[in-house]
């Protein structure tokens, strides 16, 4: 494709060269690893009491955010003759308290030690009644920073702060400095930790600016010489320049402020509707004027001298709250769209939170490192954690597909950076993961077929089936590690109908005159893909015997286009032969009479009856394929291929006639029919 912008280039050089291997920080551990790291055992009170205050992190949230750290048993009650804390109380009662001030602003706090080794680990686990975000919402939300500390020492050695799921990379930081106090930068409504230990103690910064440090120490993505690579964490992305649209939750299909068990809420107590949207499949392009992140309330620890925070916090041990036995409420959803042969599937992807002091972090706190060389580091000091294992990831960069100026009008793309982010979906998994600089990272993902989807605020969905093969390395998905999306406005839904070609199928790929290959991807059930309306594009099939097909698709106003007989071998590349010759033919025939220079009218002409002349021997050969005819289809073949050279010699004559537009789509055909041509000899199939 063609890219416009230093980021695109680097996203997309970096991912191709993942895709050949040559990134294995990429490998990364698993989050349950194949060695087993060493027991732990509680730190006692005291201990555990002081490292809670010394690590006790400085908090930034969001100017808009609405759900502030606070204490479960306020809203806790007996269901079934267990402890529980309900959503609807929670929530409800939450509200109702509020008011200037957050209502009972707490942490808490456990901490444990690896047997037999110095390695200790304070946690702080931070619980707010409600997670609101772009393609995600629950009741309860649980969020944990780790401070991994040598007791020996006395220093801490890794920061890991949680992000979205066990399915994103978590924002690290190894070797932090033991003077300097965690600070975390609340992502607004998800609660998703960034970390901050640069000098401008409430922005996050993904790259070390000005000789100071960068936020974590992620590994790279590496590139390749003087193109920037992009650390593997999630971050904090509206911090970053670029824009998260939140959605409306809602149950049983009307928001959820007017369930009548939540009297106490209203709209007002959701996020901001500057950055909300009411319904994303109503978009009919991506928003505009979304409001960047800006820093609301500090809180701090309340026994901590000398600070300047708006809102202190207590701390209180986990232990506290363990006779909880669950943390319920109805489910709920976000219609996640993956693009279908007909109508498109409409996913429910669901997303809950769980109970802290039954999850495996609770008590293995390293299964929560994501970063490989991090986990290597600490094995290397500490024989109590074990060596990284593999990990099974699956990676893509999404940019936008847009009009290209160098192309006639509507008919060529090229390919931009997003400004804002999207989401990816396994269908094997019922949780969305936003997309970090444009970068999707889906990890721990199982062995085997999944099908792997995109969307976001105003575009149509990208899907695609991958296949994660275990071995050690990420599985790329899009071309070379690109998905470009169409905003909903533009988009054209191409649609391949296996079942009535005359072969068994078995990869289907779009390709626009400009942009290039947009869309690759196994094939053997119907499917669909969304281009942009305004691209001109080449779809090629291939089947089990390794035969290719290729079919002339221009969208101009169509809402979709169906190839209903997609067939493979010669007769189909010399119809495409004859059909993209005779679309170029029209063009050109229709610039002639418009320049007053005989010479380059006679040579626009020429150019026109050249291409009329490839036409023709293009539907002889496909006549002569259908008809069974090999050696007369091979003979036009040749015809065509001695016909595009005198295409190619007429161009560079007319060329100063033509719109810059129309000669330069004119080279991309050409190049396009002088492959297809030769695969069109090479094709055993008629």
């Amino acid at each position: 494709m063609t890219e416009n912008s230093s980021r695109l280039l680097s996203r997309r050089t970096v991912l191709g060269g993942i895709a050949g291997g040559a990134s294995a920080s990429l490998a990364g551990c698993s989050l349950l690893d194949g060695e087993t790291d060493a027991g732990t055992n509680e730190v006692d009170d005291e201990r555990a009491r002081a490292l809670a205050e010394r690590f006790a992190p400085t908090l930034y949230f969001d100017q808009d955010e609405q759900w502030f750290p606070t204490d479960p048993r306020t809203y806790e009650s007996e269901q079934d003759g267990n402890t529980v804390v309900d959503g609807f109380d929670a929530l409800d009662g939450y509200v109702e308290r509020g008011g200037d001030d957050p209502p009972e602003t707490r942490a808490f706090y456990h901490a444990v030690e690896y047997e037999e080794s110095p390695l200790e680990v304070i946690q702080f686990w931070f619980y707010s009644v409600f997670d609101q975000f772009t393609a995600n919402f629950h009741w309860h939300d649980w969020e944990l920073l780790q401070v991994f500390v040598d007791s020996e020492t006395d220093e801490p050695q890794l920061y890991v702060a949680s992000a979205h799921s066990r399915s994103a990379p978590n924002n690290e930081f190894l070797d932090p400095d033991p003077e300097r106090r965690p600070r975390v930068l609340v992502e607004l409504g998800s609660h998703s930790s960034g970390l901050s230990v640069n000098d401008e103690a409430d922005r996050f910064q993904r790259f070390p600016l000005d000789g100071g440090f960068a936020d974590i120490t992620n590994s790279a993505i590496d590139g390749i010489e003087d193109i920037v690579s992009i650390p593997v964490a999630y971050g904090l992305p509206r911090d970053e320049g670029l824009s998260l649209p939140y959605a409306v939750p809602e149950l049983d299909g009307a928001p959820l402020y007017e369930h009548d068990r939540l009297p106490a809420v209203d709209a007002s107590d959701l996020v901001d509707e500057a950055v909300t949207i009411r319904s994303f499949e109503d978009l009919r392009s991506p928003p505009t004027d979304l409001p960047s992140r800006e820093t609301g309330l500090e809180f701090d620890f309340a026994g901590r001298d000398q600070s300047d925070a708006d809102v202190t916090y207590d701390l209180a041990p986990t232990t506290e709250l363990e006779h909880i036995e669950d943390f319920t409420g109805p489910q709920l959803s976000f219609e996640f769209a993956i693009p279908e042969f007909a109508e498109d599937l409409v996913a429910g992807h669901i997303t809950t939170t769980g109970v802290p002091w039954k999850g495996p972090r609770y008590e293995e706190p390293a299964t929560d490192i994501t970063e490989a060389t991090h986990r290597q580091a600490l094995a290397e000091r500490y024989d109590a954690i074990a060596k990284p294992a593999p990990i099974n990831r699956v990676i893509a960069g999404v940019t936008n597909a847009v009009s290209s100026d160098d192309a006639p009008e509507d008919e060529g793309l090229t390919t931009v950076s997003s400004p804002l982010e999207m989401f990816a979906l396994l269908q094997s998994d019922p949780e969305a993961v936003p997309t970090f600089q444009g970068i999707a990272v889906l990890q721990d993902v199982p062995e085997g077929e999944h099908t792997f989807t995109i969307n976001g605020a105003g575009v149509e969905p990208h899907s695609e089936t991958v296949t994660v093969s275990g071995d050690d390395e990420p599985t790329v998905a899009g071309v070379d590690g690109e998905i470009p999306v169409v905003a909903r406005e533009n988009a054209t839904k191409i649609e391949v109908d296996p079942s009535n070609a005359d072969s068994d199928l078995s990869d289907l790929a779009v390709e626009d005159d400009f942009a290039g290959r947009m869309y690759d991807a196994p094939l053997s059930e119907p499917d669909a893909v969304y281009v942009h309306r305004g691209g001109a594009y080449t779809t090629e099939v291939i089947d089990t015997d390794g035969e290719i097909g290729a079919f002339r698709v221009n969208p101009d106003e169509e809402e979709r286009v169906r190839i209903d007989e997609p067939r493979t071998g010669k007769a189909s590349l010399a119809t495409y032969l004859a059909d993209i010759a005779e679309e170029t033919q029209a063009q050109v025939a229709a610039v002639d009479g418009d320049d007053d220079d005989d010479g380059q009218s006679n040579a626009v002409r020429g150019l026109a009856q050249a291409l009329e002349a490839v036409s023709e021997a293009g539907r002889r050969a496909a006549e002569n394929a259908a008809s069974g005819s090999k050696r007369n289809a091979d003979r036009e073949l040749e015809t065509v291929a001695s016909r595009l050279e005198r295409v190619e010699t007429r161009l560079q004559e007319a060329r100063g006639a033509l719109p810059e537009g129309l000669a330069n789509a004119s080279d991309k055909r050409l190049e396009q029919a002088q492959r297809r041509t030769e695969q069109a000899q090479n094709a055993d199939k008629l």
